[in-house]
């Protein structure tokens, strides 16, 4: 487990030393703000319910949001209760006001790519630009220091697996009989 914390550091580390600019600066809390408590695949989980043709998978998409938080936030997160990485270096200045709850797995990353499978089956484009903003809400929480590697790779697995799992439901139309 050293092997791996200390993987996890270097990485973070190498971060903050290489890629770290202004405008990343700018954009990265942008990137985790919009998904704070999950509003962005919320937001979208809505609007896939006001369209008719995409009405179950924003049912699905907001079966999976509940599902994540369930097993994210309620059992893994208090669970594990695994600290923060600025909460070890303490001399991590964070460009956001800190979480204060546990790391792993990274809810941020849960929602995102839960997002991805189930929006790909409704409409290959959606599925795409989920994708692409579930891989930079990802990053955003290792530039901002706010959780390890391990963490947000976590929080990609469960959510693809949620994802899948969820994108796999079949609803039936009420014929009234």
């Amino acid at each position: 487990m050293n092997i791996l914390f200390a993987f996890e550091h270097t990485f973070l580390e190498y971060i903050r030393a290489h890629l770290t600019c202004g405008f990343l600066d700018s954009l990265m809390p942008i990137l985790s703000l919009i998904n704070q408590h999950g509003e962005v695949w919320i937001l979208t989980a809505l609007l896939l319910l006001c369209v008719p043709k995409y009405r179950y998978d924003g049912a699905r998409l907001a079966t999976a949001l509940f599902v994540g938080f369930i097993i994210c936030n309620i059992i893994l997160k208090p669970t594990i209760a695994r600290i923060r990485p600025f909460d070890i270096n303490t001399a991590i200045d964070l460009i956001v006001n800190p979480p204060r709850d546990f790391s792993f797995p990274s809810g941020h990353t849960v929602s995102s790519f839960l997002s991805v499978p189930i929006l790909w089956k409704a409409n290959r484009k959606f599925g795409i630009a989920a994708l692409v903003l579930a891989i930079l809400i990802a990053f955003s929480r290792l530039y901002l220091y706010v959780h390890y590697p391990s963490d947000v790779l976590g929080g990609a697995i469960i959510g693809l697996a949620i994802g899948l799992l969820v994108s796999k439901i079949r609803f039936e139309k009420n014929t009234g009989n």
